[in-house]
């Protein structure tokens, strides 16, 4: 088999060089945002790509209360997600667990029923506040993210 020359490290803050995002990707990148490999250069600023990064995931606490927590990340990825692959990015990730954080809420929501779901609910209400202020707190760093246990419904 012949070889393409030696492979990248591959660990927690190393990048693939496809670029982000890959599945065994850490948060908290090595390189500054413009010096991602493969990644097109933005059409934002650092602080307003940053800016509208955090608003994809703080924005789905307003429209949790009425389980529409997907729709501010949606909102960023249609309006912002074309001019920066770093707001698309966390927008996108925002978007997949909003809607996996729905889907178990729901399972959770049905399985009240046997008693179990009473235990589950409380759970997965601090691990998706936990989750989101993780993302959160890196977005605004200038890291890319990616929520664990999540159902990649969009990439």
């Amino acid at each position: 088999m012949p070889s393409t020359g030696p492979l990248p490290p591959n660990g927690p803050g190393t990048l693939p060089p496809n670029g982000p995002p890959d599945p065994g990707f850490a948060s908290g990148s090595p390189w500054p945002r413009d010096e991602q490999p493969g990644v097109p250069p933005s059409r934002m600023g650092v602080e307003e790509e940053r800016n509208w990064a955090l608003a994809a995931h703080l924005g789905s606490f307003i429209a949790a209360y009425v389980a529409l927590g997907f729709l501010c990340p949606l909102i960023v990825l249609l309006s912002k997600g074309k001019l920066s692959p770093f707001v698309r990015h966390h927008a996108i990730e925002s978007l997949n667990f909003q809607l996996t954080a729905l889907l178990a809420a729901i399972i959770a929501g049905l399985l009240v029923f046997v008693i179990i779901g009473l235990v589950l609910l409380p759970f997965l209400g601090i691990a998706y506040l936990v989750l989101v202020i993780l993302a959160s707190i890196a977005a605004r760093r200038g890291e890319w993210y990616r929520y664990p246990v999540t159902i990649r419904f969009l990439r």
